[in-house]
């Protein structure tokens, strides 16, 4: 993803170091944009579907005032990779004094183990208290590994290591940490199987046992549009649910993972970001964006088309006819220049 991201930065400065954005320099954006996708697995169809939206709403829409062609072709890409890999940011509803339940599954190899105490660590550093329960009765050694990966971070973990049944582990473990007075409880399950049905039917039978308030799949960014397949299934299986991408760091697949499960409609929630417990991220699709095309600023423009796609009040309009011009009119002219940024 970070060579993603220096291509993409590259083509958005090349834009704007031109000195004249026509329709030459927009199709030679568009290029760019579409090379660095394909070269990060992103489905063909998409990324034609993508840069066809880019080069029409660039050179068709009308300018708003006040904005150059430059800026206003950023905007349009900014907002169409959003639209790419979804719009808002999707959140998991936690707050001290509730007790909520989550349940991590996935396909085995994707890191679903450490992601459990990376969920943990994520929330515990917001102020709550979390506990993980190792439900994992296939694995040998999963519960161990989880406990000392757990240690690192003061987390508990409830296991029992002679039970084989996974839904009375977890069924345990909640009745243990509702009389500790834990806020979030997260369920690690197997990651065991080979196909979709085989995870979605132990997660229906672990999930119909203690009802969790949210399902979480774990899928690895490292499979690229094969995600598509498991984010989907999920997505039907699942009334409530969300999916956490991993290995997102180092896989030059992971904008074919990401792209791939936002065309299937599940929620990305977070992405893990590394191999530390701290390595996790809620996945925001505007920052995220805003950082493949290596501008922070970018709410700054989107702020600024806003304010001049404002439409002046028409008796404002007839005043400035006529001649009126008030001290309040010239302070609001004031103002709004000011938010332009600084004169200099």
């Amino acid at each position: 993803m970070e060579t993603v991201g220096r291509s993409l930065t590259d083509a958005v400065r090349k834009l704007l170091r031109m000195p004249n954005v026509d329709e030459k320099a927009i199709k030679e954006l568009v290029k760019d944009l579409q090379r660095t996708l394909l070269q990060a697995d992103v489905n063909v169809e998409l990324v034609l579907q993508l840069s066809k939206a880019v080069e029409d709403r660039s050179l068709k829409e009308q300018l708003p005032p006040g904005i150059t062609r430059r800026e206003h072709v950023v905007k349009v890409l900014y907002e169409e990779m959003t639209k790419f890999v979804g719009q808002d940011p999707a959140k998991i509803e936690v707050q001290p004094g509730l007790f909520r339940k989550l349940m991590l599954g996935g396909i085995q190899g994707t890191g679903k183990t450490t992601s459990s105490v990376k969920l943990a660590r994520f929330f515990q550093k917001r102020g709550l208290r979390v506990g993980i329960v190792g439900a994992d009765t296939y694995r040998p050694g999963a519960l161990e590994q989880l406990r000392q990966l757990a240690a690192r971070v003061e987390i508990p973990v409830y296991g029992e290591p002679g039970n084989k049944k996974p839904e009375d582990i977890a069924k345990h473990g909640l009745e243990h940490y509702r009389k500790e007075k834990t806020d979030l409880v997260i369920i690690d399950t197997a990651g065991r199987h080979r196909n979709e049905r085989d995870l979605m039917d132990e997660m229906k039978r672990i999930a119909s046992n203690v009802k969790p308030d949210e399902i979480v799949l774990a899928i690895d960014a490292t499979i690229g549009q094969q995600a598509i397949t498991q984010a989907r299934a999920f997505h039907e299986a699942t009334p409530v649910g969300s999916v956490l991408l991993t290995k997102m760091d180092g896989s030059a697949k992971g904008g074919g993972a990401l792209s791939a499960v936002a065309a299937t409609g599940s929620k990305v929630k977070f992405i893990g970001t590394g191999e530390r417990v701290e390595d996790l991220e809620q996945f925001v699709p505007t920052d995220f964006v805003g950082r493949l095309l290596g501008m922070g600023d970018l709410n700054a423009l989107l702020e600024k088309v806003k304010e001049a796609e404002v439409q002046v009040p028409e008796a404002k309009v007839k005043q400035f006819m006529e001649g009126r011009f008030t001290l309040k009119d010239m302070y609001d002219q004031m103002e709004n220049l000011r938010k332009m940024g600084p004169l200099r």
